[in-house]
């Protein structure tokens, strides 16, 4: 049951829904200018001022443009399979096709309509059309339907204005998260890269830093995957669905110590260090360092982008969907590395900085799961904020 006051209403009866579009891309004079231009590539943080695309105003005058203080909602793409991008406007801006922005009528406040949409995630994916192409498609008549709670005008501002501490702190620690990874690789282009080679640095083909393990018939072990941003996990843990084989018996051990990569993807940073044992699909290629090179390191060193080049030179293949690193063609590629001790010494910068980005990353995770649980109590109005209407917090 709804607070005295509050009522469910379909979206449609919220706000005015608006269709965006695309200036056409061969026309050098609509692109390049100074106003936005939005896209769901752009749709990562709930306050969006900013996109990777700008229109001149001949482009501008091109497509539809909403004001500072629209909702967007992404209806159509590949991001829909697993998350529903909203963001508000902070700007007037432009956006695609793929983007449907809502104008909240007078009584609806743009921020608390927002996070109403946020917070019925799940309802709406399940809305979203799947069948017969591989990306997902939200019908607008559907969401001008779907209903949401909408409270007193007075009481909107004030549930949007606690809400926005949590977004504020979100985006303060997203901001250090990203100068922490920015000092990350700052410090492994400085520590890793060639140019620092001196007295102790040597030049060794990888042949003779690794050797390659391929012993199959393990199928008794758990079947792990390798990922390039989580490292070597779980296959279960990965989110996505198993279509692994049967028959496992063709499948690669790896052990703790051992690097697994993408065979064909190795020339996209597709590596890991593994401290797990189990199996992996054939498409990897396990290697296990001898005692000239520290594993650790050598996981920093295959994730620098200059090495990430030369996995791509050396890969071998007529396109790129068929271009492939095996070990006969990775063990001949050349690295400068330094003496076993400094590369421990390096290992343990990295490490740290590693773990300054993981705490940032746990803090922005905690902030959001509590964000997403005060969302339900107050925008359900089974909590309700508690705080003097002040002016300001009520104002219009």
């Amino acid at each position: 049951m709804l607070p005295k006051g509050w009522t469910r209403k379909p979206l449609a009866d919220c706000a005015k829904f608006v269709s965006g579009g695309t200036p056409n891309k061969d026309t050098e004079a609509y692109w390049g200018g100074d106003f936005p231009w939005i896209t769901a590539k752009d749709m990562k943080q709930f306050r969006l001022g900013a996109s990777g695309l700008t229109l001149t105003e001949a482009g501008k005058a091109q497509t539809r443009t909403v004001p500072a203080g629209s909702i967007l909602v992404l209806t159509r793409g590949m991001t829909l399979l697993k998350d529903l991008p909203v963001c508000v406007t902070a700007t007037d801006a432009a956006f695609n096709q793929d983007v449907k922005a809502l104008l909240p009528f007078d009584g609806v406040d743009a921020d608390y309509l927002a996070c109403q949409l946020i917070a019925s995630k799940n309802e709406i994916l399940g809305l979203v059309d799947t069948a017969g192409h591989g990306t997902g498609r939200l019908d607008t008549d559907l969401l001008k339907d779907f209903e949401v709670v909408i409270a007193p005008r007075a009481e909107q501002k004030r549930v949007a204005k606690l809400l926005s501490v949590w977004d504020a702190a979100i985006a303060t620690t997203e901001r250090l998260l990203a100068n922490s990874r920015m000092q990350k690789s700052a410090l492994a282009r400085t520590l890793l890269a060639p140019q620092r080679k001196g007295g102790s640095w040597k030049t060794y083909r990888l042949g003779s830093l690794f050797h390659e393990r391929a012993e199959t018939r393990r199928d008794n072990l758990p079947l792990l995957s390798i990922t390039r941003d989580e490292g070597v996990i779980p296959r279960d843990d990965v989110g996505r669905k198993d279509t692994s084989n049967e028959d496992k018996s063709k499948y690669l051990r790896i052990c703790p110590g051992d690097i697994g990569y993408n065979t064909m993807r190795m020339w996209q940073g597709v590596s890991a260090l593994s401290s797990l044992e189990g199996i992996v699909s054939p498409a990897y290629t396990i290697v296990t360092p001898n005692e000239k090179i520290d594993g650790h390191y050598a996981a920093y060193l295959f994730k620098l982008p200059s090495m990430v080049f030369t996995f791509y030179r050396h890969s071998q293949g007529l396109v790129s969907d068929t271009w492939s690193l095996k070990f006969e063609h990775f063990k001949k590629i050349s690295v400068a590395i330094p003496s076993r001790a400094e590369q421990e010494r390096i290992v343990c910068v990295l490490t740290a900085s590693d773990e300054v980005i993981a705490s940032l990353n746990a803090q922005v995770d905690k902030l959001r799961a509590e964000k997403s649980a005060l969302m339900q109590q107050l925008l359900t109005g089974r909590r309700r904020v508690r705080l003097p209407a002040s002016p300001e917090a009520v104002s219009v």
